[in-house]
């Protein structure tokens, strides 16, 4: 199944719920007017997408109708997807590993789907012929370590990890020095799930970004956050708070077939200007594709 197919089948539940809505603005109005964009900005609103990001789709949505003179619904409705588009395109999608060795470094809370979103990441980078090391820096759950070790075999990369307990900026110091003795490619760093408040957790973290600053300097570097599509506008308070820790570079979106809130990502996108590099549609090893805006709206409208 191609990408688009697995999208498509992944964000099954958001189209429905969208199409829906969209249809029954259509079938509710006979003309293009003022009240027609009105109903419709409400239900991007009640999808998810956002206050201000809705307000900004339908307003230049409003501008593309005037100037181009749209009156059929099919019309309408490729106008409403370039201008979704548009937002998603607004940042640089595109992930940055040019160095060797590079390092992506992934945050996240608990039950994001952190550890098997690294599996799959991984295993994308295999198949590209990439080497991949893997650092456990959780090191506050056994289970985690356990957990990125299954996902490490299974996706073949070489991972590192220490007992539990350990100072987690050690395992990634170890690991660095094992990426560099085996002329890796990539190294993924593992972090503890960690909220905002939690502010020695929050310290781990910038401990751990100091030793990849210190001893990869000049590797290229990405910060990717991982979000559960599930938590609909949790997710969006959940990326500024991270924003404000770490200098997070691009998104990973998890369960994405599990949920009809897939239009948060608009929000984010437009609210934050930091890119989804990543998509989680399904529970295999393949199932973690590159982000592509065209296919993501195609596959919601």
């Amino acid at each position: 199944m191609g990408f688009f197919e697995k999208l498509k089948q992944g964000l099954g539940k958001t189209k429905t719920s969208f199409d829906e809505k969209i249809n029954n603005v259509f079938s509710t109005f006979r003309k293009v007017d003022e009240d027609f964009l009105e109903e419709l900005e409400e239900i991007l609103i009640m999808s998810d997408i956002g206050m201000d990001t809705s307000v900004k789709i339908v307003d230049k949505l409003r501008s593309t109708i005037k100037k181009e003179n749209l009156k059929d619904e099919e019309d309408v409705k490729n106008a409403l997807r370039k201008e979704m588009q548009n937002i998603l395109d607004e940042v640089d999608n595109s992930l940055h590993l040019e160095t060797k060795p590079s390092v992506i470094l992934v945050v996240g809370v608990n039950g994001v789907g952190k550890t098997t979103s690294i599996g799959k990441i991984a295993n994308r980078l295999r198949k590209e012929g990439k080497k991949v090391v893997v650092a456990a820096a959780d090191t506050f759950r056994a289970a985690a370590v356990e957990q990125l070790e299954i996902w490490s075999k299974r996706s073949g990369a070489e991972i590192v990890k220490r007992d539990e307990g350990r100072d987690p900026a050690s395992v990634v110091f170890d690991a660095i020095k094992k990426t560099k003795e085996t002329q890796a490619d990539v190294l993924i760093v593992d972090t503890a799930g960690r909220l905002h408040n939690k502010q020695y957790l929050m310290d781990e973290l910038r401990k751990i970004k100091k030793v990849i600053d210190k001893e990869m300097e000049g590797c290229a570097q990405e910060t990717l956050l991982v979000i559960d599509g599930t938590t609909g506008q949790n997710a969006i308070s959940q990326v500024k708070a991270f924003k404000q820790e770490t200098d997070v570079t691009g998104l990973v979106l998890t369960k994405m077939d599990g949920t009809a809130k897939g239009g948060v990502v608009l929000g984010i996108v437009e609210e934050n200007k930091i890119p989804v590099k990543f998509i989680g549609v399904g529970e295999q090893m393949e199932d973690m594709e590159i982000f592509n805006s065209e296919e993501f709206v195609k596959a919601i409208i």
